[in-house]
């Protein structure tokens, strides 16, 4: 293991195998020095996370989905970098999306779920650019979804 990965490994985070497009598109996809990562969905142990943030989610729980989305970024970028998660140089930018009702305005708190990952785990490599934007649904029911830019060596 590597540098991040034992830094994930001290947080109790082993990275999962990259998960399978859910439908007709690409993981990632390389371009020069940057990869770019298709939505990752929340998903735990018992497969995905399901919730609507303002009606039966409050936003430790949407947070915590975020953070379930950042690792399997991480797990699309690992795949992308051939295995060897050091190669990672940037988070460059996140786009959070967050299944939530139309008077929900927390969507930044959600999303930190990821970039707090980020931030504990890389260091300065994790820090990046952001939005956090509402959504009237996801992908099967799920609570967030997030899609990244990485720049990699």
């Amino acid at each position: 293991m590597g540098t991040f990965e034992n830094k994930l490994a001290d947080l109790g985070i082993t990275l999962p195998e990259a998960p399978a497009p859910a439908a007709n598109y690409v993981p990632y996809v390389v371009v020069g020095d940057l990869v770019f990562v298709s939505g990752q969905i929340a998903s735990g142990p018992n497969g995905p996370i399901i919730g609507k943030l303002g009606a039966d989610m409050d936003v430790a729980a949407g947070a915590d989905a975020a953070r379930s989305c950042a690792i399997a970024l991480l797990a699309q970028v690992k795949a992308a970098c051939g295995g060897d998660l050091d190669r990672l140089v940037k988070v460059v930018k996140l786009t959070g999306f967050v299944n939530s009702t139309p008077d929900f305005g927390e969507q930044p708190k959600v999303i930190n779920g990821a970039s707090d990952l980020f931030g504990e785990a890389l260091g300065e490599a994790g820090q990046h650019a952001r939005a956090a934007v509402s959504a009237p649904a996801l992908p099967f029911g799920v609570a967030v979804e997030i899609d990244g830019v990485f720049q990699i060596k």
